[in-house]
């Protein structure tokens, strides 16, 4: 039996932020019409001021898990507060980003990273654990030949895991699925979705609309543990776009469809 026929895909899920102006008002709503499109996992963003029991409910009422959540490093004053609310959600990977400006040289960035691994060791000790994601200053910036990106990983705490935002890194300028490939098994999830690729108030379309290789950065690693779909902005109906992105991903064998 051939290596491909071994690997089963892996499952999908939404990032809330996709729906993050409706989230605000309604994120429980949100969550059963997110069901009702046969996802059953989400990543959140925010908890839009509901208890973490509360969501941590309607998840389970849902049959939806929480694959990880986006939510700032635990490091500093808010750690213990950030630990205690993602853990009686149920988060076991909590994902942030630095900001563009902790790129601007490399200094900058080691200081950034600073608090990274501090908030990794601080979710260590909760049996919790840190996610990075990328936007494009990762790639776009670089520092005596090497990218950001490469500098950051060598000085991230070794537990930290990936989160690759395909579409930033193509943004950036480098190629998703060789990106991909080059993280073994620290890459656990990957962003897909979409669209010109030109910056952060890009309009999000269909896969295979766009100028992304979604299929080939999904293929690219078989460590990948979550294929979480991002529509940030766009112009179509957000429901039938993160629909569609399901159904793209399934009928193509990229990702598994849950019961």
């Amino acid at each position: 039996m051939s290596t491909s026929a071994l690997h089963q895909p892996p499952p999908a899920a939404v990032q809330l932020w996709s729906l993050h102006e409706e989230a605000r008002t309604d994120l429980l709503g949100v969550l059963e019409r997110v069901a009702a499109l046969g996802y059953r996992a989400v990543e959140t963003i925010s908890l839009y001021g509901h208890s973490p029991a509360t969501v941590r409910a309607r998840l389970d009422a849902l049959g939806l898990r929480l694959c990880s959540a986006h939510a700032p490093f635990p490091a500093g004053p808010e750690a213990a507060r950030i630990l205690d609310t993602y853990e009686e959600v149920g988060a076991d990977t909590l994902v942030w980003s630095l900001e563009p400006e902790e790129f601007t040289s490399e200094s900058a960035l080691r200081a950034g990273l600073a608090r990274v691994n501090e908030g990794a060791a601080n979710a260590r000790a909760r049996g919790m654990r840190i996610g990075y994601h990328n936007h494009f200053a990762e790639f776009r910036n670089g520092y005596g030949g090497r990218r950001a990106y490469e500098v950051l990983l060598d000085a991230l705490d070794p537990d930290v895991v990936c989160e690759l935002d395909v579409y930033w890194a193509h943004t950036g300028g480098a190629d998703p699925a060789a990106v991909a490939a080059s993280l073994g098994t620290r890459l656990e999830s990957l962003h897909l979705k979409d669209g010109p690729a030109r910056g952060m108030d890009d309009r999000m379309v269909p896969f295979g609309e766009g100028v992304v290789d979604v299929d080939a950065a999904a293929r690219a690693n078989p460590s990948v543990r979550w294929l979480i779909v991002e529509m940030d902005r766009s112009d179509h109906p957000m429901y039938p776009l993160l629909g569609g992105a399901l159904d793209h991903l399934v009928s193509r064998g990229l990702a598994r469809k849950e019961s």
